[in-house]
């Protein structure tokens, strides 16, 4: 019986050894090679300091950016360590109340009058809590205060939204999008 123990626990060591370390090892070596940027966190650098990933949304504030998705993540939202949903139902009262508040307060940033479509994803936070991407539907309801703030033509602001447009994958899965924080970094780089 000892002999038997005494193997078990070599075999727990040396598996141990191959899946806790060795294998998670050559798949990091392997994505650094083949995927340099994705295994680091497809970060976003602006004169050599990251600023930010494009997989993590971020909270953009001012009628200068595009505004992101509502964030359920951590206490003021937008925290990664905290990566989550608000887990409420969509029947839930708090949801509803929500909801309906983050609807008006879009409405009247963007000066959009009341019978205006509004796009769910502008309203509603995404499952992880960290959607850096908004659909072309949320940032053209957009267009107008950003020309406004910025003094720029709206039709280069759209332009701009067209240009960067990220389109489904494979051709049908997912919708068109557009990553907040590049676009927001182009317009800073419009210099207005």
């Amino acid at each position: 019986m000892g002999k038997n123990i005494l193997k078990s626990f070599l075999f727990y060591i040396i598996f141990i050894i191959i899946l806790g370390l060795l294998y998670p090892l050559l798949v990091t070596g392997i994505s650094k090679i083949i995927f340099p940027a994705k295994s680091e966190g497809s970060l976003i650098y602006i004169g050599g300091k990251a600023v930010g990933s494009e997989l993590i949304g971020q909270n953009f504030i001012g009628d200068k950016y595009f505004h992101p998705r509502p964030s359920a993540a951590g206490k003021d939202g937008y925290d990664a360590m905290s990566s989550g949903g608000s887990n409420l139902a969509p029947t839930n009262k708090d949801f509803i109340s929500t909801v309906s508040e983050r609807l008006a307060a879009f409405k009247k940033e963007n000066n959009l009058p009341d019978n205006t479509i509004i796009p769910a994803d502008i309203v509603t936070a995404s499952g992880s809590g960290l959607d850096p991407d908004i659909s072309i539907e949320s940032a053209m309801l957009q267009v107008e205060r950003i020309s406004k703030a910025r003094s720029i033509p709206a039709n280069e602001i759209q332009d701009l939204i067209t240009k960067n447009t990220e389109n489904r994958i494979l051709g049908f899965l997912g919708e068109p999008k557009v990553n907040v924080l590049k676009i927001n970094i182009l317009l800073d780089n419009l210099g207005k």
